[in-house]
C-alpha cells in the first residue's frame, strides 16, 4: 500500500535536501508550483511542508516561501574545517585508514542518545598527514536519520567529509578537552600511552533526531585547533 500523497511529496523533498540538490538556503518550488506539479490541494502540500518544518529541514518565511535550513548551533558560532580540507590548506597530502565499520543496534550510551533503540554505523578510522596518523576516529551515525550511509563508501572519502556533502545538519554541539592517551588509541597513534592529546566531540541534529556523534583524539603534540568565534547568526 502506498503511502499518502503528503508523506511522497515530504519524502521527495527531503531526498533532495539529502542529496545536496537542494544545499542550506536554497527556496523550494512556491506552493502553488507543487500543487500544480502533484496535482494536489493546498492542504497537501500544506502537509508536507508542516513536516519538513518539524523536522528542522525547512523554514518557512510569510510571503517569501520555504527555504531549506542553514545549520545553526548552540549560542555561539564555532568554524572547524574538515580535516582534508585544512591538512591541504596547510600543504600537506590527506589520507583516511578505515578501521571498522559496522551496522547493528546501538549498543553504547551514547550511540542510544544518539539513535534511541534504532541502529547505527559505527566506524573506526584514523586520519593520515603525510602519511602519518593525527587523530583517531570513532564515530557513530544514525541509520534511521541517514540510510545512505550504510552503503557509502567510507574506505575513498572520510566519513565527516562524507556526510558534509551528503547529510544536511540543523544543530551542532562541540566539546574539546585535553585528555592523557589511553593504551587502545595510543597503538592506532604511534605514541606513548599517557601523552597529551586534544579530543574532540561533536554531535549533529536534523531537527529534533540525531544524525552523528563522533570523538576525535589528536597528537596534542602535532596538531593545534584554531577557531573562530562570533555572536550567533540566523
Amino acid at each position: 500500500m502506498s503511502a499518502p500523497l503528503h508523506e511522497r511529496i515530504r519524502a521527495g523533498i527531503e531526498a533532495r535536501i539529502l542529496s545536496g540538490a537542494l544545499p542550506p538556503g536554497a527556496r523550494l518550488p512556491t506552493e502553488a508550483g507543487l500543487m500544480a506539479e502533484h496535482r494536489c490541494s493546498r492542504m497537501t502540500v500544506n502537509k508536507a511542508l508542516s513536516a519538513l518544518a518539524a523536522a528542522g529541514l525547512i523554514e518557512r518565511r510569510k510571503r517569501a516561501g520555504s527555504f531549506v535550513a542553514r545549520p545553526r548551533v548552540h549560542a555561539m558560532m564555532l568554524d572547524i574545517p574538515d580535516l582534508e580540507s585544512e591538512i591541504a590548506a596547510r600543504g600537506g597530502g590527506y589520507g583516511f585508514r578505515l578501521l571498522a565499520r559496522a551496522a547493528r543496534k546501538a549498543r553504547t550510551a551514547e550511540e542510544r542518545a544518539l539513535a534511541g533503540d534504532g541502529r547505527v554505523l559505527a566506524i573506526e578510522g584514523v586520519h593520515l598527514a603525510d602519511g602519518r596518523p593525527i587523530a583517531f576516529e570513532r564515530r557513530a551515525i544514525s541509520l534511521a536519520a541517514v540510510p545512505a550511509a550504510e552503503g557509502a563508501d567510507l574506505a575513498a572519502v572520510s566519513p565527516g567529509k562524507w556526510l558534509l556533502e551528503h547529510v544536511p545538519w540543523t544543530e551542532a554541539e562541540t566539546r574539546l578537552s585535553a585528555v592523557p592517551l589511553d593504551p587502545a588509541t595510543a597503538r592506532h597513534l604511534a605514541l606513548d600511552p599517557g601523552h597529551a592529546c586534544l579530543l574532540v566531540e561533536r554531535r549533529t541534529w536534523r531537527g529534533s533526531d540525531g544524525v552523528t556523534a563522533v570523538a576525535q583524539t589528536f597528537d596534542g603534540a602535532t596538531y593545534d585547533l584554531t577557531a573562530r568565534f562570533g555572536p550567533k547568526t540566523r
